[in-house]
């Protein structure tokens, strides 16, 4: 195993030790509450930007849920308990809320997956705390579409984040946009739970010149 294909299987494999790579199966159909028609927007961008990038698709509507990707912002996290029929969505919303102030947290993911494994749904919520707040939202943007486009490891990012500043502006590190890129390759799996497909991802990365 190279070293490209090491770094590549760390970026699916938790801190259990076990590899865990899912993509999107379905369309991806965008919605975000909480925040303004402008920010709005540039979350939309964001997402769109990334999933042209995946070669993957959006749509207007999902047959099952309506929107399969939804973001939540709030300033306090007992604003989600508010949130209408929220609860369906997340059966376990109140031990949720409790462990993400617990926590003093200031994001979080929760994926749902169909039977072949893939991505059917995610739910991120935000909590607009001081460091979030310093975030412009072309970044904080990016960065959620970036973290929802596939299952990232739980500590994919923890050496270094997916993007980079370069003249000011927010970009996504090349490299991984070249793992978005191979992920979304038709001939590879939805799903996978076993390390080899690392090797598969990496052989189709371009190398440097």
């Amino acid at each position: 195993m190279n070293a490209e294909s090491n770094q590549v299987e760390k970026l699916f494999t938790r801190a259990d030790g076990a590899y865990v790579f899912a993509r999107w199966g379905r369309p991806i159909v965008p919605v975000v509450f909480g925040v303004d028609e402008a920010t709005l927007a540039v979350f939309k961008g964001a997402i769109e930007a990334v999933v042209v990038l995946a070669g993957h698709k959006m749509d207007e509507v999902d047959t099952e849920l309506g929107a399969n990707l939804m973001m939540f912002f709030c300033r306090d996290w007992a604003e989600l308990a508010e949130v209408p029929h929220l609860d369906k969505l997340v059966p376990d919303l109140g031990p949720l809320v409790d462990k993400l102030q617990r926590a003093d947290a200031n994001q979080y993911r929760i994926f749902r997956f169909d039977e072949a494994g893939a991505i059917r749904a995610a739910f991120v919520f935000l909590r607009m705390d001081a460091h979030l707040e310093a975030v412009s939202a072309d970044t904080l943007a990016l960065s959620q579409a970036v973290q929802t486009i596939l299952l990232w490891s739980d500590k994919a990012f923890d050496d270094m984040p997916p993007l980079a500043m370069i003249a000011g502006q927010s970009v996504l590190r090349p490299e991984i946009a070249n793992v978005i890129r191979a992920a979304y390759d038709p001939v590879m799996p939805k799903a996978a739970q076993d390390a080899s497909h690392a090797l598969r991802l990496a052989a189709r990365i371009p190398q440097p010149s």
